[in-house]
């Protein structure tokens, strides 16, 4: 038993490493754990011929269960308010936002490439998508996340996710009895939880037992299994559950961040770390062009279709062009996207290096540059004067004693 516990304190070292690394540098964790896993693969099978035990069982559980809660929670950050507002807006700029590079990033994969037809949809899901957990930490450090203009951004994210996700599932999921199960209890559970969860929460929870967190662990865990069984993947229904839920678990915010301890804390690190030690560098150094063509594949396809999209919805021109490099970002579904494949036999190591290498460009670069040359500053909210602040924190103190 010994040996679990070594490989555990070790994965945990480099959660703690690379945790230290997002703050030293201002980066995603996930971007910097995915960095330390390959680093760390590389060096261990250096200089001491062996391996991270990636694929042992006990880790690739926690792995996936990272994947699942970290999907669930993604979904369950939509504010359906502010959906039901701007879901015009929303739906058209976050649905642009996934079929342009969708298309165009299979495309360049299959015609310039020379990638196999199932490699080349596969490139496409993995380039088509926006990270969520990057434009809602810009858009958190900033203060955005309080605007109807961040609001709005996140919610065209949550849309071409939703996109990428419904991809992943429709192109690699074979169509059989099974399939039409899965989907049968899954739409029955979808449309069963907005009511039940409320209910059951007011009636049994708010107990030191964490009843919340067990029942949802439960829902994601059957529907995984279920998604699994009829060879589809786990993460899909989780996203869903997360979007149903957003008005009642979303807005439970205690609930929410018990369950980002438990997200980011242990089970996120195992998730992005195995897929870091995937990583071929050889295979990265050795395909440049290849990089090359499909970073600027997703690119050019986000800016040729989102930019118009939000000049139509007559965004001013810096935020069109900081909503267009934002949704232009790329991390978790991409990343898991591509490991799906690689776990799948759709895509080799090669492939799945180059597609993970641009993934974590794409969280950077477009970042990078809409910072420093397109924030709407004028939108950014102002801070409140210590004068001004003092007398409304006393308020809510008398409020609370009350």
């Amino acid at each position: 038993m010994h040996e679990v516990w070594g490989m555990a304190a070790l994965w945990l070292g480099l959660a703690l490493l690379a945790t230290l690394l997002s703050i030293w540098f201002r980066i995603a964790t996930a971007l910097s754990e995915i960095v330390v896993g390959t680093v760390a693969q590389l060096l261990i099978g250096a200089f001491l011929a062996a391996s991270l035990g990636a694929d042992q069982p006990w880790i690739k559980f926690l792995s996936g269960t990272g994947a699942i809660v970290l999907t669930f929670l993604a979904g369950a950050e939509l504010d359906p308010g502010v959906f039901k507002a701007k879901w015009k807006e929303a739906t058209a700029i976050g649905l642009i936002s996934f079929a342009a590079p969708f298309l165009g990033c299979t495309a360049a994969a299959y015609y310039l490439l020379g990638w196999s037809v199932r490699a080349s949809w596969l490139a496409g899901v993995a380039l088509s998508t926006t990270s969520v957990a990057v434009v809602y930490a810009v858009m958190l450090e900033l203060g955005l996340n309080r605007t109807d203009f961040g609001k709005s951004v996140l919610a065209a994210c949550f849309i071409t996710d939703l996109g990428t996700v419904v991809a992943l599932g429709a192109l690699f999921a074979p169509f059989t009895v099974r399939t039409v199960v899965f989907a049968g209890v899954a739409i029955v559970v979808f449309a069963a939880l907005p009511s039940l969860t409320p209910w059951f929460f007011r009636k049994y929870g708010g107990r030191p037992s964490e009843l919340e967190t067990k029942y949802l662990l439960l829902i994601l865990f059957g529907l995984g299994s279920l998604a699994a069984w009829s060879d589809s993947e786990a993460v899909l229904p989780a996203y869903v559950v997360g979007m149903v839920l957003a008005g009642t678990v979303g807005r439970d915010h205690a609930l929410v961040r018990r369950l980002r301890t438990l997200t980011f804390g242990l089970l996120t690190p195992f998730y992005f770390i195995r897929a870091g030690s995937y990583v071929s560098v050889p295979a990265i150094l050795a395909a440049p062009a290849a990089i090359l063509v499909l970073f600027l594949a997703k690119m050019a396809t986000k800016m040729v279709g989102v930019y118009p999209a939000t000049k139509f919805f007559r965004y001013a021109q810096k935020e069109g062009m900081y909503t267009t490099l934002l949704m232009s970002t790329g991390l978790t579904f991409g990343s898991i996207s591509a490991l799906f494949g690689l776990t799948h036999g759709i895509i080799d190591k090669g492939q799945y290096s180059l597609l993970i290498f641009i993934v974590i460009g794409s969280a950077v670069v477009p970042t990078v540059i809409a910072n420093a040359f397109f924030l709407p500053r004028y939108l950014l909210p102002r801070p409140v004067p210590p004068e001004k602040a003092a007398p409304a924190a006393a308020g809510m103190d008398a409020k609370a004693e009350g």
